[in-house]
């Protein structure tokens, strides 16, 4: 985003600003640009630090056809290295995990130290030039920044993670994230929509008090309290003091203040901080707890929602019971902007769709576009190209 460092969404965009054509959401050439010019050169999370915590612990990440390793060495230091094998380009590991001692390739054998080395060959002999230095596992580019790890596939990466959130870190260390520990495990979802309208529909507010009834009822609109800076979007979300009619949902209202550990100070144990990175991540942080999830694309109108939770260690019985609820309530508005995505995939599909204006609530996703514009100039044409640049 290209916003500046405090701007309230008033402020924000142009009357004849409209969202972009229908093509633009499912077409093969867009896939492929993004990926190349948005995607690959961006930081994305491959894990929070505690999902690794001893020497051999890792977690994969993929992005389309990459996949990266990132895992814990000896010393304690934390590598992410190209998951594909020197020898034919094996998958090495799947998932996540710990490998004791050493990485292992499934095919033929071939072993690399935690730090990307290549140690040994099975049938040495039968390679009788090769030299063990020129076949290490490529490194990825690597920050660690809030307590995650970040990766970057691009060879020219952009400003770091830290360098993007620094303007934020003060409002943010109530919340202790470097000190977090999972308290889900890692959530993947394939949604029957473009990554795109995944994205527009975390980064504008605009259909919560439609889409989301329980939000509205539990919480004053995010986009009454919203702050941006260079490339992140951030809104508040207020409890309404009036209980909810729903139990669930009155259940947490009523106890998340009293349960949340001191640690955070009063008035944040009443709100929901919501953050958008771009080009696709969010960060939900509630007083209980706090979340990270990426929409990256599957192909033309499909999606993968990559997720995890996370909370400081806390055994206690009502602060379970919290996140429970917490759970219980974030399942609901992930199902309705589910389902209310799909219905707008299919419905720019629809030969009378036109784009229509967009709301000054809608500020984060037209940055979200004009992102989009600025790297794949074809999108502000009004149907695709018969060729791409």
């Amino acid at each position: 985003m290209s916003s500046p460092v405090t701007r309230p969404f008033e402020t924000a965009p142009a009357p004849a600003a409209r969202s972009l054509p229908a093509w633009v959401y499912n077409h093969p050439d867009m896939t492929r640009l993004e990926l190349e010019r948005i995607l690959r050169p961006s930081w994305q999370i491959a894990c929070h630090v505690s999902q690794i915590p001893r020497a051999g612990d890792f977690v994969t990440f993929e992005l389309a056809d990459d996949s990266v390793i990132v895992l814990r060495d000896a010393s304690g230091a934390i590598r992410a290295l190209a998951n594909t094998c020197r020898h034919r380009g094996t998958r090495l590991l799947e998932g996540s995990g710990r490998c004791p001692g050493r990485i292992t390739c499934p095919y033929h054998g071939w072993t690399y130290r935690y730090d990307g080395s290549l140690l040994a060959t099975p049938a040495r002999d039968s390679f009788p030039d090769l030299d063990l230095r020129e076949h290490g596992l490529a490194a990825v580019r690597l920050e660690v920044a809030l307590g995650f790890v970040w990766v970057c596939l691009a060879a020219d990466a952009p400003p770091p993670p830290s360098q993007a959130w620094a303007p934020l870190l003060e409002e943010l260390a109530p919340y202790r994230l470097e000190e977090l520990v999972p308290v889900q495990p890692l959530f993947r979802e394939e949604w029957e929509v473009d990554w795109k309208i995944a994205m527009d529909n975390y980064l504008e507010s605009y259909h919560v008090p439609i889409g989301h009834p329980g939000l509205a009822r539990m919480f004053t609109p995010d986009y009454e309290d919203q702050r941006g800076v260079p490339g992140i979007g951030r809104g508040i979300s207020w409890m309404r003091a009036a209980p909810s009619s729903r139990w669930s949902e009155r259940l947490y209202q009523k106890y998340v203040g009293e349960v949340t550990a001191p640690h955070l100070p009063e008035r944040e144990r009443r709100s929901w901080r919501f953050y958008s990175y771009l080009p696709n991540h969010g960060i939900d942080i509630f007083p209980e707890q706090m979340d990270f999830f990426q929409v990256l694309p599957r192909g033309p109108g499909k999606a993968l929602i990559r997720s995890a939770s996370f909370g400081l260690p806390d055994a206690r019985r009502e602060m379970r019971l919290l996140r429970w609820l917490g759970n219980r309530i974030n399942m609901q508005v992930n199902n309705e902007d589910r389902e209310l995505c799909e219905r707008l995939q299919r419905g720019i599909a629809d030969s009378h769709y036109r784009p229509g204006p967009l709301s000054q609530i809608e500020t984060w996703m037209l940055e979200f576009h004009n992102l989009l514009r600025a790297r794949i100039p074809e999108v502000r044409l009004p149907s695709a190209p018969a060729r791409f640049s």
